[in-house]
């Protein structure tokens, strides 16, 4: 159960060290970016799940409001709602700051559960994109492809607005 987790902060590169052995379909951020990440700790203290925040991968979401999950990795020993916890987590974090709406990517063939449960809305599908020149490099280097690349997402959203504080708070 969730109940035995506990929060606590960690570094990007511990967490994309995480994830790189225990993802099963994604490779650490790059460079390790993000701005903050989180590991959940079971009952004697070992880390059981991560998650990295970081600006939004669309510049359509870059608006200084908006944080996007980039990473979401739980081992599969991991106490159930584990997932669901981190998420829930990194929302209240970034209320904290001051943000009003948090996005991630799921696969389209994954159900969802941990986000619906967590009271996210399903906002968008997401076509496979080509490969991607990032033409800010003068070498023109291409990234590497990933099989991730050619699978629709699907885009999830929680909106802040209104959580996480009393109502006669002043936003």
């Amino acid at each position: 159960m969730a109940k035995s987790l506990s929060i606590a902060p960690t570094t990007i590169k511990q967490a994309n060290e995480f994830i790189k052995e225990y993802h099963r379909h994604h490779r650490p951020t790059i460079r390790s970016c993000g701005r903050w990440a989180l590991a959940a700790l079971d009952y004697d203290q070992n880390t059981v799940g991560v998650a990295i925040a970081g600006n939004p991968v669309s510049a359509n979401f870059m608006d200084g409001y908006t944080i996007e999950l980039t990473r979401l990795c739980v081992k599969e020993s991991a106490p159930k709602g584990t997932c669901s916890f981190l998420i829930s987590t990194c929302c209240k974090i970034w209320r904290t700051m001051g943000g009003t709406r948090v996005i991630t990517y799921t696969l389209d063939t994954e159900s969802g559960a941990s986000l619906k449960g967590a009271g996210w809305k399903l906002a968008d599908s997401v076509k496979p994109h080509k490969r991607w020149q990032n033409k800010s490099r003068a070498d023109g280097i291409m990234r590497s492809p990933l099989e991730i690349y050619k699978l629709t997402k699907l885009r999830w959203e929680k909106h802040l607005k209104d959580e996480y504080h009393e109502p006669n708070m002043r936003v």
